[in-house]
């Protein structure tokens, strides 16, 4: 079935980044993040108290957001500093974009085709 094929594609992908975007301060980090331009990445310390949390909470959500790509960090003297990886925001953007499309015409699957026929007795 070439629905379902469609569907399933890249599912676990998705899911992992829906998951690590599901947490409010995450993506407040996110958000946070994407206002940054490049010369202008954030330390922990300077994260924590924009976020009001802290800095291990950050280093956490941090962890989890490296984890699917989404922000990299490069080390400044004895700080690290994160930014958003563009590549992977673009990436992130088009599983939203996918996994809500709604098709302008839909193959006709009807729930009949699945579901076993009704018995009268």
């Amino acid at each position: 079935m070439e629905t379902q094929e469609k569907f399933q594609e890249n599912a676990e992908e998705q899911a992992s980044v829906f998951s690590a975007l599901a947490d409010p301060t995450r993506l407040k980090l996110v958000k946070l993040l994407c206002r940054q331009r490049d010369p202008d990445a954030l330390c922990v310390n300077a994260l924590a108290s924009l976020l009001g949390v802290t800095q291990s909470a950050v280093s956490q959500h941090l962890r989890v957001l490296k984890s699917i790509g989404l922000v990299k960090g490069e080390r400044r003297g004895y700080h690290i500093h994160y930014y958003i990886n563009p590549e992977a925001l673009k990436r992130c953007q088009s599983f939203l974009s996918s996994a809500l499309e709604m098709p302008a015409t839909c193959p006709e699957e009807p729930c009949k085709d699945y579901c076993p026929p009704d018995k009268l007795t």
